[in-house]
């Protein structure tokens, strides 16, 4: 039997997760930290709650994963010009050193990942996806 293809995606992402992890983990980021830095480099001025959604996790995990970021150096609040109850966040210079080194190292895993794929292979494939 064919087995589900939300099934086989499922599998593909825990494992992806893995080996993520092992790879920012040396630059002492988890996974959540990383998609948080991954998405504030291109939507900087996110807020707490927007950063959460894109993320696709709670505005409180969300709390935490930004606190430490926050604590380390790697992204700085400010009010938002237009509602002073929310903080807007963007990368210091350090978090896009961080967010660069672990980028290089991903980007590494997926060229070995997809080693077998030629340019076009790997557009139908993210088209695909």
């Amino acid at each position: 039997m064919t087995p589900r293809i939300s099934y086989v995606v499922g599998r593909l992402d825990r494992a992806l997760r893995r080996e993520i992890g092992a790879l920012v983990a040396p630059h002492g980021l988890t996974v959540p930290q990383f998609t948080a830095l991954s998405i504030l480099r291109d939507r900087a001025g996110l807020s707490n709650a927007q950063l959460a959604r894109r993320s696709y996790v709670t505005p409180q995990s969300m709390n935490e994963v930004i606190a430490k970021l926050e604590r380390d150096g790697l992204v700085a609040r400010s009010p938002a010009a237009n509602h002073g109850r929310v903080l807007e966040m963007t990368l210091t210079p350090a978090g896009h050193e961080v967010l660069q080194r672990c980028e290089d190292a991903v980007s590494e895993m997926e060229d070995r990942m997809l080693a077998d794929l030629d340019d076009d292979a790997r557009a139908q494939l993210l088209t695909a996806l």
